[in-house]
């Protein structure tokens, strides 16, 4: 015991419970966790033999050089957002959704199929038509891969964490065996997609000359309803209340069975709509694999934006940020494509570390 306690690190300060939570904190931890992030970021360099100014330089200025590179920037916040704003529904109402990343990938297997069945040779098809069918698809495939989700923690109280994480796996694999059997393009020379849409099957470019299309005005459209909807509904009141206060919805009569599918199914219908508008958009095809992870990395966009929809666009907008400066670190400075996950999982880890100043306050200990 006398030998283990010498080992014991002393910190010179002590956390103090506070008396009530700090509003100031809860806005200011995701930026001292993004600052914290940056200069921890810089080490990094540093240990990798870079000079830390122009890492940073890559990482926080060269994604915004130009209207080009703007552009793929709000590109990829296009799906962030997205899953972001479902699972803020979700994680509010302490439903723990964390396969966004499958329910993305099942909704664009739904709308790459409809693609595939309505984009033949001679159709006569409207293309405004047929993008909406795509989208119906993509956000029916994802509801319904959330809604198994819902259905075992329902019937058999199975724990949602679990359950949908695994079922990512399981969407990914059907999603290769589609787009190695039934969707597979006949022509493809034997390669592992789908046919490359049509033109008018896709979704219009918002800026002329760029990949930016017009999904972003209409992320930025549901960030708003969705905002309305959980702060002057009587449906997202429930929800939140569910979340917070699970003794006071009962008493109240809000029924935790409805919390739970109502959440997994709004969950599962926008990263659908992430999964469509990203096969109809920037990838123009079906892939054995559609996002880099928009699923996961979702999940803390949803707390840097403080569970908030409309935080949630500028949570999208740091974490693209990541994704895009993680790119120009591979190709300028040599970097391995790990770094964009290092920076994702120091922020996390950062964000969590700061959010404890909410309920908590540093004392430094007095000198002996």
């Amino acid at each position: 015991m006398h030998k283990a306690a010498a080992y014991q690190i002393k910190l010179p300060f002590r956390l103090e419970l506070r008396g009530a939570p700090s509003r100031t904190m809860v806005y200011a931890s995701p930026l001292l966790a993004i600052v914290l992030t940056m200069l921890l970021g810089a080490l990094l360099f540093i240990v990798l033999g870079k000079d830390p100014l122009t890492g940073l330089k890559v990482f926080l200025i060269d994604p915004f050089n130009g209207t080009r590179a703007i552009s793929e920037l709000l590109l990829k916040a296009i799906p962030l957002v997205l899953c972001a704003l479902g699972l803020t529904v979700c994680f509010r109402a302490s439903i723990w959704n964390i396969g966004a990343e499958g329910q993305l990938t099942i909704g664009a297997l739904c709308a790459g199929a409809m693609l595939v069945w309505i984009d033949v040779p001679g159709g006569s098809l409207p293309g405004v038509l047929g993008l909406l069918l795509m989208i119906v698809a993509g956000i029916f495939g994802g509801a319904f891969w959330a809604a198994i989700t819902a259905l075992l923690r329902d019937r058999f109280n199975a724990n949602e964490i679990l359950v949908s994480l695994m079922l990512t796996y399981v969407a990914q694999l059907l999603l290769i065996w589609a787009v190695n059997g039934p969707l597979k393009d006949p022509n493809g020379m034997n390669f592992p997609h789908s046919i490359v849409f049509s033109d008018k099957f896709l979704l219009p470019a918002l800026i002329t000359g760029t990949r930016l299309h017009v999904g972003f005005i209409a992320m930025l459209v549901l960030a708003l309803v969705m905002a309305i909807f959980m702060t002057r509904s009587f449906r997202g009141f429930a929800l939140t209340v569910g979340g917070s206060a699970p003794l006071a919805a009962r008493y109240a009569g809000f029924s935790s069975r409805s919390a739970l599918w109502i959440s997994m199914l709004i969950s599962g219908s926008f990263a659908g709509l992430a999964g469509a508008f990203e096969i109809a958009g920037p990838i123009g095809q079906l892939l054995p694999s559609v996002s880099p992870g928009y699923g996961f990395a979702a999940i803390i966009v949803a707390f840097i934006g403080r569970l908030n929809p409309l935080g949630a666009v500028l949570g999208g907008l740091v974490m693209s940020l990541m994704y895009l400066g993680g790119e120009l670190a591979q190709s300028r400075l040599g970097l391995p494509s790990a770094i964009t996950g290092v920076f994702q999982g120091m922020l996390l880890f950062l964000l969590l570390a700061c959010d404890t100043l909410i309920n908590y306050r540093l004392r430094w200990k007095a000198a002996a």
